[in-house]
């Protein structure tokens, strides 16, 4: 099963891109930082599994990421520009609330939780590879990745950063867009976490704490079901545990 590639253009002209695949109910997929749509959810056959299950998967291609535009002017990086552009996106779709699935890993479900937690109400959530520290201690996070950009010629193998850096070049991330991008995130509000009131999965490595405990946010939301997958942060990714435990949830939910 292969998937369409399909662009849309945000409010403030910039283009971007979306990966579909299957037909169904619409379940929606954001990828991770410094990934993509290809490499998060359809290389590895999480996306065939999902569709195969009887659903819509939608998987945008995240501003400056992927098949998106990458602009380099600070104005196309205002404060929760990627939440912004996922509502944006979800009406654009003419999604309406209550009739489709949202879920994200890592920096998508960073841009999941922001989204739902300023209005957006899809049936079922689904956060993986995120736990509630890396929800609400972004600085921490955000301060290592903006030393990779900095570091992005002169990582040496062995360096604490040369895997994400290498991880960058590999997927041809512009680290100026970059550098515009990753202080446009925030920590968690509260609010935003009171507002899960669906059915969430938080999907996370066993060998993951990258962002924190899955545990301690799944006691943290209201709804919420922990669904522990082989792996580490990025090997995770890899599995097809990943794409059966979101087919599980979306059919238990």
């Amino acid at each position: 099963m292969s998937a369409s590639l399909n662009h849309w253009t945000a409010s403030d002209g910039v283009r971007l891109a979306y990966h579909e695949m299957g037909e169904g109910r619409p379940v929606l997929l954001l990828h991770g930082l410094f990934s993509n749509a290809e490499t998060n959810w359809i290389k590895y056959g999480h996306a065939a599994q999902v569709a195969a299950a009887g659903h819509r998967v939608i998987m945008p291609d995240l501003r400056a990421h992927g098949h998106s535009d990458a602009p380099l002017g600070p104005a196309a990086y205002p404060d929760g520009i990627l939440a912004r552009d996922l509502e944006e996106f979800v009406g654009h779709l003419g999604l309406m609330p209550n009739a489709y699935d949202l879920g994200g890993f890592s920096l998508g479900a960073r841009t999941t939780v922001h989204g739902i937690g300023e209005g957006l109400r899809p049936a079922r959530a689904m956060l993986c590879g995120m736990g509630l520290t890396g929800l609400t201690g972004w600085d921490k996070r955000q301060a290592f990745f903006l030393g990779a950009v900095d570091n992005y010629e002169t990582a040496k193998r062995g360096d604490p950063d040369f895997l994400a850096i290498a991880f960058m070049k590999t997927m041809g991330i512009d680290r100026e867009a970059a550098r515009l991008l990753l202080p446009t995130f925030t920590d968690a509000k509260e609010k935003w976490l009171d507002a899960f009131e669906m059915p969430t999965a938080v999907i996370c490595g066993e060998e993951d704490r990258d962002n924190g405990d899955p545990v301690a946010l799944t006691e943290r939301l209201p709804d919420a079901r922990h669904m522990p997958i082989p792996g580490t942060h990025m090997s995770c990714v890899t599995k097809k545990e990943l794409g059966a435990a979101i087919v599980e949830f979306l059919g238990d939910a």
